[in-house]
């Protein structure tokens, strides 16, 4: 009886045969999923993948027909939602503005980035097969870190696949039971995810709320380490964290300061360093966390620098560090270049505010909303995702590339459209930009 039992299993009979019960797991979850799935399209929030078949900069060409899709054989391939399969007969315009990229400082296809990406392919090969103390660390990356602190005015640098990745290692090597991390509430999502994995004494404080984190603060007094940690400017909103009040109240409960500068890096302050030499508090931020892979030449890899002593124990002990691949060789040199434009000269950082404030008063002037203030990111506050989908694919059927934000992106209610300035766009590029808005606006309620 046992061998004949034995045979059925093998062979995937009986009813409760591993085969058989794999099977209806299986066909339980793609239920499930298919539900989770259909309820993203019916709540008007479902993200479609546009597909670029050019360099990323301020002019794209799509791939296929569809608008912001696909094309059809995307559609036959079921790889956007159903009620969008039309756009794949929809003709784009020939030239597509792109508004929606975080290449603030237009290096992405910078001519001398990218050669300085193919000499490193040349020299060092295509990557490292190996994490970074085994063997994969070479010359280029103890070079680009030492490049980093430079920049930054810190001891030390650490380089990580992204800035996620470096959000995640930090909190956890960092801070202990005894200690305490106070995040703003609107935190980027790879911070949130950092101070999760971490055992400290978690408080969240109002967004850019001072009252509220000196109360946080007063009550984590208790603790042996106080950490606040906070994006240096805010990516959904557009916002610039008020960091002289925050190291105010640091220096005040005798607290740390750490900021994520991903989207301040490069063009924000006099030498496009970040938010804390806009407002003059470099020398009271001691952890600055932010990436490579968008003003600094929008490939990857992203770092933290700050002491030495805080490098060292990130080298010994952060997990993305110690169990990721090295940063490859390409994206090393090209983050290397850029950082050599930018020191060499702020002329293009200095850019940014000009254009930056003609989009925001001419899109205020027609009667949008802009969220934030003096920051290139941009976002067209609408409130109804159905709205901010279907106006971002009026506004690519008019040759102009951006993208709807809807929860979970952003909170229920909070639908927006996110433009973002680059210092390659002309301000003709910028009009025509408003120019459609004012149309598409109109055309759907948005506007009188």
């Amino acid at each position: 009886m046992w061998r004949g039992a034995a045979v059925r299993v093998l062979r995937g009979g009986g009813a409760g045969s591993p085969r058989t019960a794999s099977g209806t797991a299986a066909a339980q979850l793609r239920r499930r999923l298919e539900s989770e799935l259909e309820d993203i399209r019916g709540a008007g929030t479902w993200k479609s993948e546009r597909v670029i078949a050019s360099r990323q900069g301020p002019h794209l060409r799509l791939a296929g027909g569809g608008a912001g899709e696909y094309g059809a054989a995307g559609s036959a391939l079921g790889l956007f939602p159903r009620r969008d399969a039309r756009a794949s007969s929809l003709s784009l315009p020939a030239g597509i503005l792109n508004f929606c990229a975080n290449n603030y400082l237009g290096l992405s296809s910078h001519p001398e980035v990218i050669r300085a990406a193919v000499e490193a392919l040349e020299k060092f090969g295509a990557g490292l097969s190996s994490v970074r103390f085994i063997c994969g660390t070479q010359s280029i990356h103890k070079d680009l870190e030492e490049k980093i602190a430079r920049f930054h005015q810190r001891e030390d640098a650490i380089l990580y696949a992204s800035c996620f990745d470096a959000n995640a290692g930090i909190f956890e090597a960092l801070l202990t039971p005894e200690d305490a991390v106070l995040s703003d509430e609107l935190n980027h999502a790879s911070i949130i995810d950092g101070i999760r994995l971490c055992k400290a004494n978690k408080y969240r404080y109002k967004h850019m709320d001072m009252q509220d984190l000196e109360a946080k603060l007063q009550d984590a007094q208790k603790h042996r380490l106080r950490l606040v940690a906070t994006d240096g400017a805010f990516s959904m909103d557009g916002d610039i964290a008020p960091l002289r009040e925050i190291c105010q109240l640091a220096q005040k409960y005798d607290a740390l300061v750490f900021i994520d500068e991903c989207h301040a890096t490069g063009f924000l302050g006099p030498n496009g360093r970040g938010t804390d030499e806009l407002l003059g508090v470099m020398d009271k931020v001691t952890i600055i966390n932010s990436t490579l892979g968008k003003a600094l030449g929008g490939a990857a890899g992203g770092y933290t620098t700050g002491p030495k002593p805080l490098i060292d124990l990130l080298r010994q002990r952060s997990r993305p560090y110690l169990f990721s691949n090295s940063l490859p060789p390409a994206v090393v040199g090209c983050a290397s270049k850029a950082l050599d434009l930018l020191m060499e000269s702020n002329a293009i950082a200095q850019s940014m505010a000009a254009k930056t404030q003609r989009f925001r008063s001419k899109m205020t002037a027609a009667g949008f909303s802009i969220s934030g203030k003096d920051h290139p990111i941009c976002p067209v506050m609408l409130g109804d995702a159905r709205l901010a989908a279907v106006m971002a694919e009026d506004m690519l059927n008019r040759g102009i590339y951006v993208i709807g934000f809807s929860y979970p992106v952003v909170p229920k209610g909070k639908a927006r459209i996110r433009v973002q300035i680059s210092a390659v766009h002309s301000d003709e590029d910028i009009d025509r930009c408003v120019e459609a808005f004012t149309e598409v606006g109109r055309k759907h309620g948005a506007l009188p």
